[in-house]
């Protein structure tokens, strides 16, 4: 029987960055991934003569060498940086609502973002600027949670970090209301919703802010050979480290006893022994498949959370350049409205979701394909399960009809003529995210972030979470304590590693 200081199972983003952080603690580690490839949904596939993303628009918070991020200086204590290859996305985004008759382009920047608001919203200056010193603050507050692996000092957050305090238990839109932000300037602002998968009355504000401050401070990278990238360097780097990776290999069940974690069983019925396993699967599969006999209130907690956003998405390689079909910007948020909350009620059904945010890769990249070329992303979310109710007999009718539906959208919206210029054409549905990943219900935003279960009071129950649950089992990716997104995913395996290194050491 094989023997590991610890398992980590599944190759994605959160997995990978946690078998570094246990390498580097000077763990033995395994890590298993049922796919012959790394990376999860970081990875790239070929039709024709396009190599597609499979769904990272854009890492933020990444930075330059000037201007690093929290994700660069992660990935520079990794040893990963600099196997990467990246390029900058030009600007920040592109609205479009219909209902408000929106059009509006950001740039990165907290100074141009202003300005750019202030000339689109004549007397928002102020309460942007105000939103912008307090998603400082909450940035700053998290890096100190994060350095104290979530056991804070109440007089430290009281002292230094009161409106983190003050705006913790808020809605975006509530504390937008409190900062006497326009209308239009909210709406503007809040594009970014759909890529945290909650509506505005109900997204955590802290979570929002400090994913919008990361945004425009330190820009948007992406990898020149696509997300897959990341994911090859992440395994070189655990090997370079002595870890071992086993493609093709699923793990099936997790043994546990009166003192949690023992083993884990492999497919083909090889045993590893273990005391420490970082799952980097959703809790809903390793309480509901994988260990027998959970205890009741593990099974009740796991199921007070809700699924987040079903992921769709259409890959077009097109046959003329972006400049040639009129595609001006990386990336686009096409909306019905900028009411986030009846916006979610109409990404319920298929008949009412024609929401997309769409990135054209080519215009932060121009050689990602051949030349006189261009490559499409097209992605929406549905909150609730209606793929679920599509018989396989109607599949791919519905397919068919969705895919004109976005094109449609897109070209509407945009002025941009597409469809005549379409070369290869792919559609992932829930249905292709649950067959990939085994994600429940192709849920690609793991649970929904909402008050009660929002980023704050996941980081700081981390330790009592972990005491409530099954000793040595802790988790890493989008349903772990740090939410779904490619850079929330590195942070989660960072603390999950770091953590289980402490875990081993005071058991000696």
């Amino acid at each position: 029987m094989d023997k590991y200081d610890a398992v980590v199972i599944g190759g994605g983003n959160g997995g990978l960055v946690a078998a570094i952080r246990l390498l580097q603690g000077g763990a033995k580690v395994l890590l298993v991934e049922k796919h012959n490839l790394p990376g999860g949904f970081a990875t790239s596939f070929k039709r024709g003569r396009f190599e597609f993303e499979a769904s990272l628009h854009e890492l933020n918070d990444f930075g330059t060498k000037d201007n690093a991020g929290d994700v660069r200086d992660l990935f520079d204590a990794l040893g990963v940086t600099d196997k990467i290859d990246w390029t900058e996305i030009p600007e920040a985004y592109r609205v479009i609502s219909r209902e408000e008759k929106i059009d509006a382009t950001m740039p990165f920047g907290i100074k141009a973002f202003i300005d750019k608001m202030e000339s689109y919203v004549p007397g928002s200056r102020r309460s942007m600027e105000k939103f912008f010193e307090l998603a400082k603050t909450i940035h700053a507050a998290q890096a100190y949670s994060n350095s104290v692996n979530g056991a804070t000092d109440k007089k430290v957050m009281l002292s230094k970090y009161a409106n983190f305090v003050r705006v913790g238990s808020y809605s975006v839109n509530e504390v937008l209301d409190a900062l006497k932000m326009p209308k239009k300037a909210k709406d503007i602002l809040n594009a970014y919703w759909c890529y945290l998968g909650a509506h505005c009355d109900d997204l955590s504000f802290i979570h929002y802010a400090s994913m919008v401050y990361r945004y425009i401070t330190k820009g948007a990278s992406m990898p020149k050979m696509r997300s897959h990238e990341i994911s090859l360097a992440l395994v070189e780097r655990i090997r370079e480290l002595g870890g071992d990776v086993w493609f093709n290999t699923e793990a099936v069940k997790i043994l546990t006893g009166n003192d949690g974690i023992e083993g884990v069983v492999l497919n083909g019925g090889k045993t590893i022994q273990t005391r420490h396993v970082i799952a980097n699967c959703a809790p809903h599969l390793v309480y509901g498949k994988m260990i027998d006999n959970v205890p009741e209130r593990i099974v009740k907690a796991t199921n007070a959370r809700k699924f987040a956003g079903r992921g769709l998405t259409m890959f077009l390689g097109l046959n003329k350049s972006a400049d040639e079909l009129g595609i001006e910007n990386h990336n686009y948020f096409l909306y019905d409205t900028m009411d986030s909350k009846k916006q979610y009620e109409l990404m319920k059904k298929i008949s009412t979701n024609k929401v997309q945010a769409t990135v054209c890769l080519n215009r932060a990249y121009p050689e990602c394909s051949p030349k006189g070329t261009c490559m499409m992303y097209f992605t929406t979310l549905f909150m609730e399960d209606d793929w679920g109710n599509v018989s396989a007999k109607d599949y791919f009718k519905v397919k068919d009809e969705y895919v004109k539906v976005m094109i449609d959208r897109f070209e509407k919206d945009t002025g941009s003529k597409i469809s005549d210029s379409i070369e290869e054409i792919s559609l992932a549905t829930p249905m292709t995210y649950a067959h990939y990943c085994g994600h429940p219900e192709g849920d690609i935003y793991g649970y929904e972030s909402q008050y009660w279960d929002g980023l704050t009071p996941r980081l700081l129950m981390m330790n009592e979470d972990y005491q409530n649950g099954i000793r040595g089992l802790r988790f890493a990716g989008g349903y772990s304590m740090r939410l779904s997104g490619y850079s929330s995913a590195y942070f989660s395996g960072d603390i999950s590693g770091r953590q289980t290194v402490g875990d081993i050491k005071r058991e000696g």
